[in-house]
């Protein structure tokens, strides 16, 4: 080989080291991603060994999200693994009661529920019913009552109705979503007294925290929630309680009168408990009742209820699920009748926002699809594999998208997204080496920020990540 060769060769040689990194440190490189992925990730057949949800479907700081946070510490330390509350709200309480039934049925992801359960199908919102969840514990039930602000010219009862029945419609009032149980224990108060059950005009607010905000605020004239979610605004002089929808005077609150007393004979209560996907393997639902049953009867939990005026009403899985199967009758007797089809009855049904919201994904891919065939068309033939080209991404990225929504579940966070990328990552000609890189240490990085870091549940898959 003369001089001239040998020169090109190495100068070849030395390229190709530059362009294509050796393939031993690629992947070493990558097995150390995996190898860091596994940190704290290992399967384990002990139950629970990774954190717990607990799904709340009202806004942080009503009486829902206060119980479930106090839950939530309880059973962090009975069962020694993080458990977050996630607030679901939306759709008076059609998305989180939906979310948390159709979550995975391992036991990792609970609900606390609430009486809208039992209302949401007869109301035409949804076909969920208290036969998607497995009953695991009743927490605790309250009377409804209604509130005004401080410098109010309402003092009693009897001054709101006569104000309301003057001005049919003018008052406006909140407490929870649209059809909720404290809007429904308005209809009912207003229809025990002759009016309307629509006289006043309700405020959709998704939880009894903000609403009292808004009443604060000025922009409702009154309220209805249990008395524990306006304790510490009653407190302070700036709300005041006009009554309380129980047979009896609550206790912690015996300065409320009842609206018995006043002669407004009509009561109704919230209620709040935990339950989990019916799926849920039954082992796993004795261990969760049995943690749950020692939480209330232990003194933590007992002293917060009776500190925030929460009234325990303690049922276990089987009485809670007669219960519920009452409260669906009964609710079912109630929304039914003709005086509550105005608050009751819902325009659109549940199906409603999902078909729209796939006619139009359907829209814009056709749209999409029309205009890279029509330039397809219009173009010279030395573009046309371009054209083609971007339809092909158009629909990878589709599929990618439809692949990460289905397969998530059973292979895992991980591995779906690692899938996905590296299909993404080459649709776009990205090298494979970098591809595959690019990958790993993205679906690492976020699974450890996300998971590990920040507590956020991600599906785990059959490889438990």
């Amino acid at each position: 080989m003369d001089a001239s060769a040998f020169h090109l060769s190495r100068l070849t040689d030395r390229s190709q080291r530059r362009n294509y990194p050796a393939f031993g440190s690629v992947w070493f490189f990558a097995l150390a991603c995996l190898m860091t992925q596994a940190i704290g990730c290992t399967r384990s057949t002990d139950f629970p060994s990774r954190p717990i949800t607990i799904i709340c479907p009202w806004s942080a700081g009503g009486g829902t999200d206060r119980v479930a946070r106090q839950m939530a510490a309880e059973l962090e330390a009975e069962l020694a693994v993080p458990v977050n509350v996630i607030n679901a709200t939306g759709g008076g309480g059609v998305t989180g009661h939906t979310r948390g039934a159709q979550a995975r049925g391992d036991g990792y992801t609970l609900s606390m529920i609430t009486v809208e359960l039992s209302m949401l199908h007869w109301r035409g919102l949804t076909n969920l019913t208290h036969r998607d969840f497995a009953p695991l514990h009743l927490l605790n039930r309250d009377a409804a009552a209604l509130f005004v602000r401080g410098d109010s010219p309402y003092q009693s009862l009897d001054d709101l109705r006569a104000a309301i029945a003057q001005s049919p419609k003018k008052l406006k009032a909140s407490g929870t979503a649209y059809g909720g149980i404290w809007h429904i224990a308005v209809a009912g108060w207003l229809d025990s007294q002759s009016l309307a059950a629509d006289d006043a005009t309700w405020i959709s607010i998704n939880g009894a925290g903000p609403s009292i905000q808004e009443l604060l605020a000025g922009g409702v004239d009154f309220i209805c929630c249990s008395l524990p979610e306006a304790d510490a605004v009653v407190a302070g002089g700036q709300v005041r309680c006009l009554g309380v929808m129980a047979e009896n005077r609550i206790n912690g609150f015996e300065q409320v009168p009842t609206f018995t007393e006043q002669g407004h004979p009509w009561s109704i209560a919230g209620w709040r408990g935990l339950a989990a996907p019916p799926d849920t393997p039954n082992d796993r639902l004795e261990l969760l009742g049995k943690a749950i049953d020692k939480i209330t009867r232990g003194g933590s939990f007992k002293d917060f209820m009776a500190s925030s005026g929460f009234d325990m009403s303690l049922e276990n899985a089987d009485q809670f699920a007669v219960t519920l199967e009452r409260q669906d009758e009964l609710f079912g007797t109630i929304l039914n009748k003709p005086a509550f089809q105005s608050v009751s009855g819902e325009q659109f049904g549940p199906m409603m926002f999902p078909i729209m919201i796939a006619v139009g994904i359907a829209i814009v891919f056709g749209i999409v699809v029309r205009d890279e065939l029509s330039n397809h068309r219009d173009r010279h033939q030395d573009s046309e594999s371009k054209e083609s080209l971007s339809l092909g991404r158009s629909l990878g990225v589709m599929f990618a998208l439809a692949f990460y929504w289905f397969a998530s579940e059973p292979l895992g966070f991980i591995l779906s997204a690692l899938f996905m990328l590296v299909g993404l990552l080459l649709l776009f000609k990205v090298p494979r080496v970098t591809a595959f890189l690019v990958a790993i240490a993205t679906s690492v990085v976020t699974y450890q920020v996300f998971a590990i870091l920040l507590r956020v549940p991600l599906p785990r898959g059959l490889l438990e990540w």
